[in-house]
């Protein structure tokens, strides 16, 4: 992936962010909602001291609010995974080995990816694979001319299971390097094992075998849970990285996308849907039109994009006659015979050890009518306001050695969006959510489980281009989810999550990098509350200066 500011005006001063991956060039209409008219300074109050008036040629290296992965005091081991440069799109093949001293049984597996880049580049998507099983899917922040390093950290203890034997390694980060774009991106990738027994880690990971009738799943037949991870991506192929600002046919906007801008990411088992989803709205670090905003703050999960999970327990009984099932992955929304999501699959197997083959079958299959409506008003500012949503519930049985035990996932998604823009899109405005609420009972013989996952997710924001060619954004995203567990009724668990981006970057458009006076501020809180405490951070930072970094658990 690679996004690059274009500067070419269409009937009057318009800005369009274009995205390239491999050969597809997209271009699409950088994201908003109404700021006031864009001015010299995108903050109303003087810079701090210490903080330059624009930015400079160099800024702080790009870093997160989010809270570092929890590590166990015991001993460990390190094992690099792949080190490499990246200047095209030729992937990096290595092989694993386990590690040697901490055991074939961890209770926690940490991968970390240190990056360096510097000079003139693109952001770009990148991903890990290990044995075949995606562990890790990335962007990369956009570097200085001086240059940026980075890092992230990610929990991988549910994938032990294959790092229990050697594998194959492939990472890719493409990449395009030239007398313009210089940047050569510069990783490692270790995984830290630390001696000691995880529990409820999955017994298999397994990845979706691809031949003439598509892709199918085989699972071992005593499998008694079965959760698919899909790692879901825009990017690319159309307006699809931007999908969220796609607009329906008829409409006189740069980015159509046949109905309009509603996403789901389904899964289906033989041909009926197994499971949906409310994709996450990621903005890449080159996103909308504004680098400004994201040099040193990226958007919620721009460096660690996580898999939608999906449970699908339920069909267990299906999959446990020891044949071949169909699995596909789709996107609906995306125009007929377009390019552009990635949707890469694992499936995390649990198996009863008390039995060698555990049957069962389906209960109840309900599929809800899909929602989606897209209506637009026309105007001197032109409007787009969309509704969509879809409900689906699953039940199943399985009779394991500990019983007969009966699954029921429901999902509902649903979506609204007012999207706003002038002739021109030199106004272009945006203010959406989604809504994905997940309900999974397990009944046993004598007692009851039920989880309940409410996630939201929200983009608010304007980009304004005005007269003097100076593009301004205001933007906010935010990240939520609670969730509940309760036995028979009662609480055994719950945790609440709340990442919130915010962002007002203004520079002028069509000069040369160190004539563009761009200012801007952004700010990142990242809280998540549990039993075992909490965890509030906040990062604020004024032309790439960090100028707050403060914790308060």
């Amino acid at each position: 992936m690679r996004s690059r500011i274009c500067m070419s005006m269409l009937t009057g001063a318009v800005l369009l962010a274009s995205t390239v991956l491999g050969s597809g060039t997209v271009r699409a209409a950088p994201l908003t909602s109404s700021p006031s008219p864009p001015t010299a300074s995108a903050s109303a109050s003087s810079p701090s001291p210490g903080v330059p008036a624009e930015f400079g040629g160099d800024w702080h290296d790009p870093l997160t609010a989010a809270p570092p992965v929890t590590k166990p005091h015991t001993r460990s081991c390190r094992v690099t995974l792949a080190e490499a440069q990246f200047r095209d799109f030729t992937p990096y093949r290595g092989s694993y080995v386990p590690p040697d001293g901490c055991g074939d049984h961890w209770s926690k597996v940490v991968l970390r990816l240190d990056g360096k880049v510097r000079g003139r580049q693109f952001d770009r998507l990148g991903h890990v694979q290990v044995g075949g099983v995606e562990i890790f899917r990335t962007s990369t922040p956009e570097p200085s001319p001086d240059g940026i390093e980075w890092s992230v950290e990610k929990d991988v203890t549910r994938y032990s299971a294959t790092f229990r034997s050697a594998q194959d390694v492939e990472m890719l980060i493409g990449n395009v390097v030239d007398d313009t774009y210089t940047g050569v991106i510069d990783v490692k990738v270790t995984l830290t094992f630390y001696a000691g027994e995880a529990a409820g880690v999955p017994d298999r990971v397994l990845t979706l075998d691809r031949g003439p009738q598509g892709t199918t799943l085989t699972t071992p037949r005593n499998s008694e849970r079965v959760v698919a991870e899909v790692y879901a991506t825009g990017s690319g192929g159309g307006c699809e990285e931007y999908w969220y600002l796609t607009v329906p046919s008829a409409a006189p906007y740069s980015c159509r996308a046949g109905d309009g801008p509603y996403r789901e990411v389904q899964v289906e088992v033989d041909g009926r849907p197994a499971g949906i989803a409310a994709p996450f709205p990621t903005v890449w670090t080159g996103g909308l039109g504004n680098p400004f905003l994201w040099y040193v703050v990226p958007g919620p999960r721009a460096f660690d994009i996580k898999p939608i999970e999906y449970d699908l327990t339920p069909f267990a009984g299906l999959f446990n006659d020891g044949r071949a099932h169909r699995v596909e992955v789709s996107v609906v929304g995306v125009p007929e015979g377009q390019s552009g999501w990635s949707t890469p699959v694992d499936v995390l197997v649990w198996q009863d050890p008390g039995k060698a083959v555990v049957g069962g079958g389906l209960l109840a299959h309900d599929a809800g009518e899909l929602t989606d409506s897209a209506t637009y008003t026309p105007g001197a500012e032109h409007r787009v306001d969309t509704t969509g949503g879809h409900r689906l519930t699953v039940a199943g049985y399985l009779d394991t050695s500990h019983g007969r035990v009966r699954t029921t996932v429901t999902r509902t998604l649903a979506n609204t969006s007012a999207h706003r823009w002038t002739d021109g899109e030199s106004v272009d405005g945006l203010d959406a959510s989604w809504t994905d609420d997940e309900s999974v009972t397990v009944d046993g013989r004598r007692t009851s489980l039920t989880t309940r996952i409410s996630r939201t997710y929200t983009m608010n924001g304007t980009t304004t281009l005005g007269a003097d060619d100076r593009l301004r954004t205001v933007l906010t995203l935010g990240d939520r989810a609670d969730a509940v567990t309760r036995r028979d009724g009662r609480l055994v668990s719950w945790s609440r999550l709340d990442d919130t981006y915010a962002g007002d970057a203004t520079f002028i458009v069509g000069v040369p990098r160190d004539q563009r006076h761009a200012v801007g501020t952004t700010s990142e809180r990242y809280r998540s509350y549990g039993p075992d405490g909490c965890y509030d951070r906040r990062l604020a930072t004024a032309q790439g200066v960090l100028t707050e970094n403060r914790r308060r658990c």
